[in-house]
């Protein structure tokens, strides 16, 4: 009679929240938004990445199916799903999901007040209208304040920016905002030139057309010279300022 007890409670017991949905409640509990170009790494718990991966590879699984592809017998997309999964919440969409990376910063001991330039470093993305490939490349120009970090960490911030489904005019908005969260520059300039599939590939195939954004802060924008010297710098790295 117990156990025919214990069946019943377990049986009529509502079901476990799913583990994305979990994400969520957290999310909306703190008053975070989830857009498609937020990190949400930091309310992410033990587990909840490789749950994220299975509920995408059952979803991907049913937009094949949908597609009306046999991925049982066709030995090309037997396993697509899966592969999909890995793809999106490990590598192109990986920078919603992980944290940001670790920036050492360090004094800038010679009170350096020049402008330096970093660039180009290839930048990839995804397209937040079709998830289309984004093909780049970004500048960094500086006039340092109190601190400074090693070149390559632009490289990463670049690369932990872009790892997301983007558009390029909120996607330099946020380059800028974190560079400047971690050294406070007395100037900074960022320039970001891509190449959109979206429009290459489908749509009206212009395979020419790249897209050029720019965003200016500090002396860079309030000091027309000081913006025209860092624009002739990042030229004279083989992008052609216009």
């Amino acid at each position: 009679m117990a156990d025919k007890r214990l069946r019943n409670k377990l049986k009529n017991r509502p079901a476990a929240p799913k583990r994305d949905q979990t994400v969520r409640n957290r999310l909306k509990s703190a008053g975070r938004t989830y857009r498609a170009n937020d990190n949400i790494s930091d309310v992410l718990r033990p587990g909840d990445l490789d749950a994220i991966e299975r509920d995408v590879e059952r979803v991907a699984g049913e937009l094949l199916s949908a597609l009306v592809i046999d991925t049982v017998n066709d030995h090309n997309t037997h396993g697509t799903a899966k592969r999909m999964a890995k793809m999106f919440v490990h590598e192109i969409f990986a920078g919603r999901y992980q944290p940001p990376p670790r920036c050492t910063d360090f004094p800038n001991v010679r009170s350096m007040d020049e402008i330096y330039v970093v660039g180009p470093i290839a930048v990839r993305s995804a397209c937040s209208h079709h998830f289309c490939p984004v093909e780049g490349e970004v500048w960094f120009g500086v006039i340092p304040g109190k601190r400074v970090i090693g070149l390559s960490k632009f490289s990463r911030i670049a690369n932990w920016i872009l790892a997301r489904p983007q558009i390029q005019e909120e996607a330099i908005m946020q380059l800028a905002d974190e560079v400047e969260r971690i050294i406070s520059p007395r100037g900074l300039a960022v320039v970001l030139s891509a190449r959109h599939s979206c429009m290459t590939w489908r749509g009206v195939k212009e395979d020419g057309t790249t897209m050029t954004t720019s965003v200016m802060r500090g002396i860079f924008r309030d000091g027309p010279a000081a913006r025209a010297e860092v624009l002739s710098l990042i030229s004279a790295k083989g992008f052609r300022c216009q």
